[in-house]
């Protein structure tokens, strides 16, 4: 039963194995060595580049393309040699789209890591995150699709899981139906994350308001987006949300804004002199970007008075300073300048406790 397994009863002779064995090694090496040379070709022509993303992607897709070389010669020394061709019809339905699936993701895995880094380099940040977002979301969709597509060639070579295809075709609509109800979440995500990709209502790096929590969007995938908050908490907010309902982006546009400072006062307060002071404080601060400056009654009631303080910032993050820092100097002033004008809500029964000790 065994015997078959014996080299000694193969139908070949050594000398002929050994011929095969050279064909097949002389192949591999020559595809080697042409391997070598282009890439040492290539390696010049890149470094010539001003691009950065063609040395990122040259060195992602050299080790996949050193072996899809070996593959193709694999294949030629299989067109010549009966016995090579034999063993490598076994393999190569598997070997040959695992091989095809590999040197796509890695080339674009590459593309999207040197587009990435490409885009750090803008000096316009609003630009920057759109394209970092869209080359996140477009390149994770191409990734998974080649992995699928590559899993289903190497599956439908398998004689069993090829019989159980040609069985669900039999019954295609009951299958369609089935499948359609299974993946239609699955189907909403990708839609939607294409969606994100393409129309962009929000970025990576956008500081947006949602469900009353604001932060910055950290990360955007095809079913949530991650958003981080202030206090290092993260939100992990379903896709179809920012695309369904309605939610603040403060840096959709840019990030200069304009935010108030609100002050509820006596309304015996002189307005003139806390608006000088205001206007002067806010002018020679380093982070007041000269846009908007202006102190306004906003509301009058017969026990205080509104006001509120507007200015205006380059970025968020230092408009957030500038109000802290506004509202803590112009209390500090009124302390000293206008203590009548802060509102007191104390029951003063000093000058009582003196009638009621003289009784």
């Amino acid at each position: 039963m065994l015997e078959r397994f014996d080299p000694r009863n193969w139908p070949i002779s050594y000398e002929a194995l050994l011929e095969h064995l050279i064909v097949l090694g002389g192949s591999v090496a020559i595809a080697l060595l042409v391997h070598w040379v282009v890439f040492a070709l290539l390696r010049r022509i890149v470094r010539k580049s001003s691009s950065q993303v063609d040395d990122i992607v040259f060195d992602t897709v050299r080790r996949p393309l050193r072996w899809a070389m070996v593959g193709f010669a694999i294949s030629v020394a299989a067109e010549n040699d009966a016995l090579v061709g034999r063993g490598w019809d076994i393999f190569a339905s598997f070997i040959v789209p695992a091989l095809v699936g590999w040197l796509a993701f890695a080339a674009v895995k590459g593309a999207a890591l040197g587009y990435e880094k490409q885009s750090l380099e803008s000096e316009d940040p609003v630009a920057q995150r759109g394209r970092m977002t869209r080359i996140a979301i477009l390149s994770r969709t191409l990734r998974v699709a080649i992995i699928i597509i590559t899993i289903s060639l190497i599956m439908l070579n398998i004689p069993g899981v090829r019989d159980v295809g040609t069985t669900m075709l039999a019954s295609a609509g009951l299958a369609a139906l089935a499948v359609g109800a299974a993946a239609q979440p699955a189907l909403k995500s990708l839609i939607a994350g294409l969606q994100m990709a393409l129309t962009q209502p929000l970025r990576i790096g956008d500081l947006v308001k949602v469900d009353g929590q604001a932060g910055r969007v950290e990360e955007i995938r095809m079913s949530f987006v991650t958003v981080r908050t202030w206090d290092e908490r993260v939100l992990v907010v379903p896709t179809s949300r920012f695309l369904d309902q309605s939610f603040e982006n403060w840096s959709r546009v840019s990030e200069k804004l304009t935010a108030p400072v609100m002050l509820h006062l006596d309304p015996i307060a002189d307005i003139t002199p806390i608006r000088e002071e205001f206007e002067r404080f806010v002018t020679d601060h380093p982070l007041w970007d000269g846009r908007n400056l202006a102190l306004q009654m906003t509301e009058a009631y017969p026990e205080s008075i509104e006001l509120r303080l507007a200015m205006s910032s380059a970025t968020i993050g230092d408009l957030w300073t500038l109000r802290c820092d506004v509202r803590e100097h112009m209390l500090g002033w009124l302390k000293e300048n206008q203590p009548e004008a802060l509102i007191r809500h104390r029951l003063e029964v000093e000058a009582a406790n003196q009638r009621v000790m003289g009784g």
